[in-house]
């Protein structure tokens, strides 16, 4: 099979993986093309019949692994842009508020301050959640995409989950101050 045929069908969803780990349209955009011109260049190391989604997927995260390293060692950041996704879900899945007072936080919350939050995890953890609750991989497919055991998924998506419901609970509560 063509390179064009398996791994370009994919595209929509790499990017939207992307959209969530890199945190401006630019930067997805720039993972994406990366992700595509390595996976190109070693087309010949994939083997068929395997998961083409996971190893695209593979190759985003490893990118943008070696990109966050890139910017730890340079202080500058860049400002976010708000994003076109919600939380509402994923939150709601965490559980910890009744739905009454969950309605009322989600209320409170930004779009901006949502994706702040989700920026502020953890490298590690914030690549776990983006896989699963954004990405909707399996933990075995995180774990595979990722290169580490499915128990090590779930204490980081876990973790994940609890820093970010912290982040956004304090968010409001600086709100209401």
């Amino acid at each position: 099979m063509r390179f064009e045929e398996e791994a370009l069908e994919h595209a929509d969803q790499v990017y939207q993986v992307a959209r969530h780990m890199a945190g401006s349209r630019e930067d997805a955009e720039e993972l994406v093309q990366d992700t595509y011109a390595r996976a190109f260049r070693s087309w010949r190391s994939f083997e068929p019949g395997t998961n083409m989604r996971a190893w695209l997927m593979r190759i985003l995260t490893n990118l943008n692994i070696d990109r966050g390293r890139k910017k730890q060692r340079r202080p500058v950041e860049q400002p976010l842009e708000e994003s076109a996704y919600s939380l509402y879900d994923r939150l709601e899945q965490a559980g910890g508020r009744s739905g009454e007072d969950e309605e009322k936080l989600i209320g409170r919350l930004s779009q901006s301050a949502i994706v702040e939050a989700l920026a502020d995890l953890p490298h590690d953890f914030r690549d776990v959640l983006v896989l699963v609750d954004l990405g909707d991989f399996s933990y075995q497919e995180t774990a595979q995409i990722l290169a580490i055991p499915v128990g090590t998924v779930m204490s980081r998506l876990h973790r994940a989950r609890r820093l970010l419901r912290q982040s956004l609970a304090a968010t409001v509560t600086e709100g209401n101050a």
